[in-house]
């Protein structure tokens, strides 16, 4: 709903650009943060010092995230530390933890919300040894890294593949109009009678989302030996545009799924594991990282 209001803000006047990406991470951020410690850090007309400090560290974070260090190219580099790389991330990592620790000891204090830091650190009254304050703040940091970005960048592949197919787009609004109305947001129970804006998401997911995973053990799949530990780049980009497997897999359908329990060897946005109980997984292409 904020978002909502701050895009009529701008636009009441009439039409107006505006720059969504950014949004949509804000979006993001602050839906996730909510739902940890009830807090809202992004997007307030007068931002706290502790909001502030939160969107810096993130900043810092996916910057060095997303940078290419020369030292995982040249071992030299790695030992001279060149440019600091590794000592920025130390930095960060304990300026985070501070950060981290920060909100659960806040949540230890006050009882008056119901976040899941709270939940956890009940969970830690009965179960002390598997739910460590190092645990949550784990829990927390993974959240943050692969809940965020991904979820910002699916909804905006979502907003442009429906911007680019007007038809699409008029058939999803026609139903939230039915099934929702035009007077609130949609709801959890609004979702079992919105079948064709669940295969929009399925079309999105099936076009554009792949994320990497880590080898659990040793495998052997496709003919191919897989160490453990090793992170795994599956090439869901091929298999989601197999013309054996999917009728014109390059055309933006949400069509393609109405009426079908989607099965889980065609559609694989999170991979869904490498190997099943009846064989491995039907895989076209793999890339593997040190």
């Amino acid at each position: 709903m904020r978002l909502l209001q701050k895009l009529y803000e701008i636009s009441h006047d009439g039409f107006a650009k505006v720059e969504l990406k950014s949004k949509f991470l804000e979006l993001s951020f602050n839906v996730i943060m909510r739902m940890i410690n009830g807090k809202k850090y992004f997007g307030e007309d007068e931002e706290s010092d502790e909001a502030k400090k939160f969107q810096g560290l993130i900043r810092q974070t996916f910057e060095h995230a997303s940078a290419s260090n020369p030292g995982d190219f040249l071992r030299v580099l790695r030992w001279l530390d060149y440019k600091s790389f590794e000592k920025s991330l130390a930095r960060i990592s304990m300026d985070m933890d501070v950060f981290f620790q920060g909100l659960v000891e806040e949540r230890r204090s006050d009882k008056t919300k119901n976040t899941m830091i709270d939940h956890l650190q009940t969970l830690q009254e009965s179960q002390p040894k598997y739910y460590k304050d190092e645990a949550i703040k784990a829990m927390i940091m993974v959240l943050l890294l692969a809940g965020t970005d991904t979820s910002s960048a699916t909804i905006e592949w979502a907003g442009s593949l429906l911007l680019n197919h007007p038809k699409v787009s008029e058939k999803a609004k026609a139903e939230l109009e039915t099934h929702v109305g035009i007077y609130r947001l949609i709801q959890e129970d609004d979702l079992s009678k919105l079948p064709y804006v669940h295969n929009i998401i399925l079309e999105t997911l099936r076009l554009f989302l792949a994320v990497p995973h880590k080898s659990s053990a040793s495998c052997k799949v496709g003919g191919y030996d897989f160490q453990g530990g090793k992170i795994l780049l599956v090439n869901t980009w091929s298999i989601h545009r197999d013309p054996k497997v999917w009728d014109d897999p390059t055309s933006f359908k949400p069509e393609r799924f109405e009426g079908l329990q989607v099965e889980t060897s065609k559609l694989m946005p999170f991979v869904l594991g490498l190997v099943s109980r009846n064989g491995p997984t039907r895989i076209i292409g793999f890339l593997t990282i040190q």
